[in-house]
């Protein structure tokens, strides 16, 4: 007999839950978490949460002076984490328990401490030289073109040793690669099929875009005014260009069906997603090829929105009206780079920001800690690690990667009772934890586990269609997913008053954000300030 639901990819039904390794469990007791700590959590992401896939952020060996992405070493494990069998076990269980396994791979750049970049600032004449992207100073002496980095100040550092400057588009610290040279391309290939030769799942791959630039270094235009004519000078300077030219460039495309056959090589549906911070969505909706680049660019539009029910419908609306016949959308709502999403919403709205994630059609991506309601941390600058916001004031992102909190002893279950941790813990570490809300079946973290199972349990939710409903009161988002004949409905109320509305004769509360309500005794129903429902329309039999 025919199955009436065709198996998808699985990376299309799955949920995806991002893992910072610094931030997620301390075996060692020197207050930075490792691939061991996130092994012994294995049970608590499979049995107690119920993701389908995780993504660690990088572990390779690293100098660190970007966490992780200055990457040192491609192929190997950096001691603060562990080795690399510490990873085989890792990979290994995960798999045991039916987990898949993404971890970050960043192609843009090396740590200037990688033996390619040693060897290539060495010489001009060294046989690497043309590993990284190397240009003489203007006669002046000044940068060969008005490239910003990201991070602050010109994309471009003089060298002493040969008289040139390398392009770097983030830290001083991270060369960017240059992947207009074959053996660039072949030596990154090589790192890819070194991780999935071991069986990783899939790659998330950093600052994906950037890999290509124009080749003849182009300056770029200055950005066109905003906000009735007010200068652009967020990012020390940054967003005071157009960035036409230093990442985007049309030949990535042929870059990114390059990894793709990569990936192709190997069995199992092997996955990639992109980090890519494009707003427009036909532009955005070109990194899916004809099914033969990215099987997804990370869709960050939600991370960008105001949280209204106009401003997510026209999110959502814009994204499906993008994405080609082949493509597969995404949703995420926090990560290592963002705000969290409960500092960004509210701790009210949290709550219904799950709903929206975990209901939505398309992959989630839910980020450690999201799950207990955790908001951005205040770091004192004694203890303030990340470089970008010392360069750049206002950028710091040390308050969303701030460690898991496990419980409401010391150390937080995260590391032991007399260590240091790498970055404080919330001011409500003693009750927002998993041990302190897993016994509360109004917490949040139960919502999340309860979101999870139905959308595990119903079609319509992991793998059908959309469309918005229009009749709802003003405040209100409403959708509707199907499959076959299976429907969901889903209710969101944006506002702090109640909202009435009208629903199906017979219909059957699935899930709410008030653990207190009791279900659905008739066609209309009051929709508590900052509530979110997920409803069957079908009559109970």
């Amino acid at each position: 007999m025919t199955s009436p639901h065709p198996a998808l990819e699985w990376w299309k039904t799955a949920v995806v839950y991002q893992i910072y390794p610094r931030s997620f469990r301390d075996t060692t007791g020197n207050g930075t978490g490792d691939l061991n700590g996130i092994t012994e959590r294995l049970g608590y992401l499979s049995d107690t949460l119920g993701v389908d896939a995780i993504w660690i952020s990088p572990f390779y060996t690293s100098p660190m002076a970007d966490f992780g992405y200055d990457v040192a070493d491609y192929t190997d494990v950096d001691p603060i984490f562990g080795t690399l069998d510490d990873f085989d076990l890792l990979l290994t269980e995960a798999h045991d328990r039916g987990f898949k396994v993404i971890v970050d791979w960043v192609p843009n750049h090396s740590s200037d401490q990688h033996p390619w970049f040693v060897e290539s600032r060495s010489s001009l004449s060294d046989p690497k030289r043309n590993w990284y992207v190397w240009q003489d100073p203007k006669p002046d002496g000044s940068p060969p073109n008005n490239w910003q980095s990201l991070f602050g100040g010109p994309a471009w550092e003089y060298d002493n040793t040969t008289g040139q400057y390398y392009l770097h588009s983030f830290l001083p610290q991270q060369p960017d690669l240059n992947w207009r040279n074959p053996e660039v391309v072949a030596a990154m290939h090589d790192t890819l099929r070194f991780w999935l030769d071991r069986g990783v799942d899939g790659f998330r791959i950093d600052v994906a875009h950037f890999i290509m630039k124009d080749p003849d270094l182009a300056d770029n235009p200055p950005a066109a005014p905003s906000n009735g004519g007010a200068e652009l000078t967020t990012m020390s300077g940054y967003d005071d260009w157009d960035h036409l030219h230093d990442k985007g460039h049309p030949d990535v495309h042929e870059a990114f069906r390059g990894i793709r056959r990569v990936l192709d090589e190997y069995d199992g549906d092997r996955f990639s997603v992109g980090e890519i911070h494009v707003f427009d969505w036909d532009r955005w909706s070109d990194y899916y090829g004809n099914g033969d680049e990215l099987h997804m660019p990370f869709n960050f539009s939600l991370v960008q929105s105001d949280w209204n029910p106009a401003a997510i419908r026209g999110r959502v609306e814009g994204l499906e009206a993008a994405i080609p016949p082949h493509g597969w959308p995404n949703y995420v709502l926090g990560n290592h780079d963002e705000q969290r999403l409960a500092t960004r919403y509210g701790s009210r709205n949290a709550r219904a920001a799950a709903v929206l994630l975990l209901t939505l059609r398309g992959q989630p991506t839910i980020y450690y800690g999201d799950e207990l309601g955790l908001r951005d941390t205040d770091v004192p600058c004694e203890q303030a690690q990340d470089p970008w916001g010392s360069r750049v004031p206002g950028m710091s992102r040390d308050g969303c990667r701030t460690p898991m909190p496990w419980s409401s002893v010391a150390g937080h279950g995260f590391t032991g009772p007399a260590a240091e941790p790498w970055l404080p813990f919330g001011d409500d570490a003693d009750r927002r934890n998993v041990g302190t809300q897993i016994d509360d079946p109004s917490s949040i973290l139960n919502l999340y586990r309860r979101l999870l199972r139905l959308r595990k349990e119903r079609p319509s939710l992991h793998r059908g269609g959309i469309a918005f409903i229009d009749n709802v009161p003003d405040g209100v988002l409403g959708f509707i997913r199907a499959d076959g004949t299976e429907h969901t409905i889903v209710l969101i109320n944006f506002t702090d008053e109640v909202k009435r509305t009208s629903i199906p004769d017979g219909a059957t509360l699935l899930i709410s954000t008030d653990q207190k309500r009791a279900g659905i005794r008739s066609r209309v129903i009051d929709i508590d300030p900052t509530e979110a429902l997920a409803i069957d329309p079908e009559p109970s039999a």
